[in-house]
């Protein structure tokens, strides 16, 4: 059994799939680790360690050269695969909503492609979350952003001078991201209020010295949606919460927002009106900007100033911290692999829950029902 892991290729991408404590670990498994050189210098890893580990560092080509199993961050192209086994599962993230052609591709050339974000949110799943692991460091990273950004202290200074106020900051959208960026802003001083359409994350907020911000009328998602996430709601709800939103935001220092739905476009949050009524000065860091942002007139890994509010469009957040970040990641990816290692066969053979769900492509053709639905 052959693990190649891959340097990425994709403009901006930091991190690595492997470090040299999981190729140790899949070492210790019965596998073969490949490295391609360079995989690891962004993060902070050099081959050297990668070698002291134990895997063989070499280029491209050497690296695939018979490889059972591809280790990527970021799905990669598959024309560049050349050496890998006819069947070779490929793991990575692959955003299948938004690259299916890709998802394609690698079922024309015979590949098995595993989408790591599509791992369903079960409990014995939760040590390969992805998303949760990444979300968690973005939801971090996007307050010292805001912070870095905002031109005013965050907590209350009593000083002989005066008192400077602490700045107010509100958190759109309470899942992993959210609960860490409530976490740290209220580390740094904030006075933190938070919000989500679903009611059962009010005590969440509560539980971390937040205050929550809820439409109170009408009916929101009672628990969790489909996957952990939040659905699209009712235009009553749409309309009512965006009443809500703008009579809070004005009073607004730092907004973070970081809604998603699968497979769709962000949901709009925020309106170019409702940022006008905010005083100069203030920030929005917006986690949603690569899947079509939360803030109208938000760009994607670009800063924006409209009526005096700097927009930040985040992009690739959990990447400004490679070293973390990849160190998360690639755990993930040695907790799914391990789990379903199987001794005597010395590979990994899926069960049909987990499988079904992260499986794209197989045969020779796509087969994940979230991409012929």
């Amino acid at each position: 059994m052959r693990i190649a892991v891959l340097k990425e290729a994709a403009a901006g991408e930091t991190r690595v799939s492997a470090t040299p404590e999981t190729v140790k670990k899949f070492i210790a498994l019965g596998a073969e680790v490949a490295v391609e050189a360079g995989a690891g210098v962004t993060a902070s890893i050099a081959d050297n360690d990668y070698a002291a580990a134990g895997a063989v560092v070499g280029d491209r080509p050497s690296t695939l050269a018979g490889a059972d199993i591809v280790l990527g961050i970021q799905g990669p192209d598959p024309d560049s695969l050349g050496g890998a086994k006819p069947g070779a599962w490929v793991v990575a993230g692959m955003n299948p909503f938004g690259e299916r052609a890709r998802v394609d591709a690698y079922a024309a050339k015979g590949f098995e492609a595993l989408a790591m974000e599509f791992m369903p949110r079960i409990t014995r799943a939760q040590s390969m979350d992805i998303l949760s692991s990444q979300s968690n460091l973005a939801g971090y990273k996007a307050v010292l952003v805001a912070a870095n950004e905002y031109g005013r202290a965050f907590p209350m200074m009593m000083t002989a001078a005066g008192t400077v106020s602490a700045a107010r900051a509100f958190i759109m959208g309470v899942g992993v991201a959210g609960l860490q960026a409530i976490a740290t802003a209220r580390r740094l001083g904030a006075q933190v209020s938070a919000t989500d359409v679903r009611s059962a994350t009010r005590e969440q907020i509560m539980s971390l010295g937040a205050k929550p911000i809820f439409v109170e009328k009408v009916a929101g998602i009672e628990g969790e949606g489909a996957g952990g996430y939040a659905t699209e709601m009712s235009e009553e709800y749409q309309k009512a919460q965006a009443e809500l939103v703008s009579a809070h935001i004005a009073k607004q220092d730092i907004v973070i927002t970081t809604a998603l739905i699968p497979g769709r476009a962000a949901p709009r949050l925020i309106s170019d009106a409702q940022i006008a009524t905010m005083r100069p000065g203030s920030v929005i860091v917006d986690l949603a900007a690569e899947s079509g942002g939360n803030v109208e007139g938000c760009v994607a890994g670009e800063t924006v100033v409209r009526h005096g509010v700097k927009i930040v469009g985040a992009k690739n957040m959990a990447g400004t911290l490679a070293a973390d970040s990849s160190a998360l990641f690639s755990r993930n990816l040695f907790n799914f692999l391990s789990a379903f290692w199987d001794k005597e066969a010395n590979k990994p053979i899926l069960d049909e829950e987990i499988g079904d769900a992260i499986r794209l492509t197989q045969g020779g053709k796509v087969v994940n029902a979230r991409l012929l639905g």
